[in-house]
């Protein structure tokens, strides 16, 4: 049987919020359970993904969230964003970051995340570089990388977790 598969953006409405708010928590809690204390966790999922907090993201017209859905079930969700501190090495080029990347453990399928972030990549085609911040040791690094990201130790930027930060980038040539 095969799986429907869709991603669409998502807007500031109830159900949208609601989902959102299940899909960060789940997933950062997935994403960061181990690597980072409890306390250091649910301070970071109270401070950036509480309904207060999505709902002024979502609402930003820098930011662009799209929620992946299989068999209309939603199970990963990415923010994509020119909001924020911008890396020096940036400056003078447009620029889009994907803030936020990930996928419910249990539906870690290769089209799911094949269909997420190339929706990401398709809302940024008139950007001259796309950037990801990561953590070290994320699963995901790879998978960016076979789309053509480059690992970057010159970008200078902000991480929220006390986590080895690794800065994935691609430029236009």
């Amino acid at each position: 049987m095969t799986t429907k598969i869709i991603t669409k953006f998502t807007i500031g409405t109830e159900q949208g919020i609601s989902t959102l708010l299940f899909l960060t928590g789940a997933v950062a809690r997935e994403k960061f359970a181990g690597k980072v204390s409890d306390q250091e966790l649910e301070d970071y999922i109270t401070a950036n993904f509480n309904k207060e907090a999505l709902t002024v993201e979502i609402n930003s017209m820098s930011n662009q969230f799209l929620i992946v859905y299989a068999d209309d079930e939603p199970v990963g969700y990415a923010r994509v964003t020119s909001k924020g501190p911008r890396p020096e090495i940036f400056d003078g080029k447009t620029l889009a970051k994907i803030a936020d990347f990930g996928i419910l453990a249990q539906y870690n399928d290769p089209l799911i995340c094949k269909s997420l972030f190339e929706k990401c990549l398709s809302i940024s085609t008139m950007q001259q570089v796309i950037w990801i911040g990561e953590f070290e040791g994320n699963p995901y690094i790879d998978f960016f990388e076979s789309y053509g990201f480059r690992q970057n130790t010159d970008v200078v930027a902000s991480h929220e977790l006390s986590l080895p930060p690794v800065f994935l980038v691609k430029e236009k040539s």
